[in-house]
């Protein structure tokens, strides 16, 4: 069956002496695995195509296991995002934590759309911690995993400060925060950040100024709940982290 797609490279890995497959994430068919036959030959029409980030049409035939590109169109190379150092690790972040929190089937359009608008955002050189921060959430609140931030999930207190409780998924209050002596504390600046998160569409970011204290609150807050409720090895987070040490 011939396949037409809008989709984002995610994954690109060789296969054969000139070869590529890379998995795509599409508009419309969740997870796809294509094939793009010469794609590391230097003259090849369809190199391009197989580059991480990519944003284009791929067309291509399937009748079961992997796919084979037909044809494609670049609509978005994303070369940007390839170049800068900074910006290729959190790209790759991002793709590899779509890659792995996603079945093949589970993907719908909201997905492909929060992806892109991701990678567009940092292309377009928003704070690319906050950025991933934001696409962080929605890949929790996706997975069904998102925390409840508007009162004390152990007896409602809608009244500050309060820590953040993985386990217990969601805030507590000062009064019940004993009960998660692991729970991470919560600056203002940092509690109002993820409940926009928790609510912000990727498409409606627009440039945000953020504390390095905060930052640092919401790095915190992220990695907490992304390794409680996700538990995904990442390469590319370990080596995020050690970029984050150099700069």
């Amino acid at each position: 069956m011939l396949y037409r797609v809008e989709g984002i490279v995610i994954r690109s890995m060789d296969y054969g002496e000139g070869n590529k497959i890379v998995t795509l994430l599409t508009k419309t068919n969740g997870k796809a695995g294509v094939l793009i036959r010469g794609a590391k030959k230097l003259k090849s029409k369809h190199s391009s195509l197989a580059q991480p980030f990519t944003y284009g049409e791929f067309v291509y035939f399937r009748s079961s296991g992997l796919g084979t590109l037909n044809h494609g169109e670049i609509i978005e190379s994303h070369h940007l995002l390839r170049e800068k150092l900074d910006l290729a690790a959190y790209s790759s972040y991002v793709a590899e934590l779509t890659d792995r929190s996603l079945q093949d089937d589970e993907a719908t359009g909201f997905h492909f759309e929060q992806l892109k608008a991701c990678l567009a955002a940092l292309q377009e050189g928003k704070d690319a911690q906050i950025v991933t921060h934001l696409y962080e959430m929605r890949i929790l609140d996706l997975s069904g995993y998102a925390p409840a931030l508007d009162e004390c999930v152990s007896c409602g207190n809608v009244v500050g400060p309060f820590t953040l409780s993985p386990y217990a998924g969601g805030i507590l209050c000062t009064r019940c925060k004993g009960k998660d002596p692991h729970s991470v504390p919560l600056g203002e600046g940092a509690y109002k950040l993820l409940r926009l998160f928790r609510r912000m569409d990727m498409r409606r970011l627009g440039s945000i100024q953020v504390k390095p204290e905060t930052k640092a609150e919401l790095k915190l807050s992220m990695r907490k709940l992304m390794d409680t409720h996700l538990g995904l090895q990442l390469k590319s987070r370990n080596f995020l982290d050690q970029l984050d040490k150099l700069m």
